[in-house]
């Protein structure tokens, strides 16, 4: 079942150059496959910014699109990976009720189920911080929802790291560096 739909984690490397996001983006547009998730930060390399992109596609599709994002003229590297190929985490914010927080013994267990944090309290609203994976982060979500305890919900995009020791764009680098002789070590 290789035309089957699941969640790939993209992982984008490029310069810092306004305008790449559109690039990629767009790319996903014109294939019509929508984006879950989006983060952008520095990567572990001085000047190179990483993009970390979720979206449910098949290995065709994801293939297309990472083919595609790479003939960008500002992206060094795009490569896919597979949840176990990866480590990856997400952090989210809840507001929830003071009052539901303190009426009901069962909302306190479900923040300590999920291993969340507590980090405001206030008569009117509490605030509960969860970092872990979308699966957690959902099902925190629901079981506060459940208990009508939920005022306010937002969740990070994922944030990931590959399983290899260092990325995968170093290598990239240094060939292009012993190709081009650049010197800007």
């Amino acid at each position: 079942m290789e035309n089957e739909k699941k969640l790939y984690t993209l992982i984008v490397h490029s310069e810092n150059i306004a305008g790449v996001l559109n690039q990629i983006t767009s790319v996903f547009t014109r294939r019509q496959i929508n984006i879950e998730s989006l983060n952008v930060s520095a990567s572990s390399i001085r000047g190179i910014h990483r993009y970390t992109i979720t979206a449910f596609a098949d290995s065709d599709n994801i293939s297309k699109v990472v083919s595609q994002i790479e003939k960008k003229v500002d992206v060094l590297q795009c490569q896919y990976f597979t949840d176990d190929e990866i480590f990856m985490q997400e952090v989210a914010l809840y507001k929830i009720k003071t009052g539901v927080l303190t009426d009901n013994p069962n909302a306190s267990e479900v923040i300590r189920k999920y291993g969340a944090n507590i980090i405001e309290v206030n008569p009117t609203y509490s605030v509960v911080e969860k970092t872990g994976p979308t699966g957690e982060i959902l099902a925190l979500n629901q079981e506060l929802s459940d208990m009508d305890a939920l005022l306010q919900y937002v969740s990070s995009g994922r944030v990931a790291i590959t399983r290899a020791r260092i990325e995968h764009v170093s290598e990239y680098i240094e060939k292009m560096d012993s190709i081009y002789g650049n010197s800007n070590n």
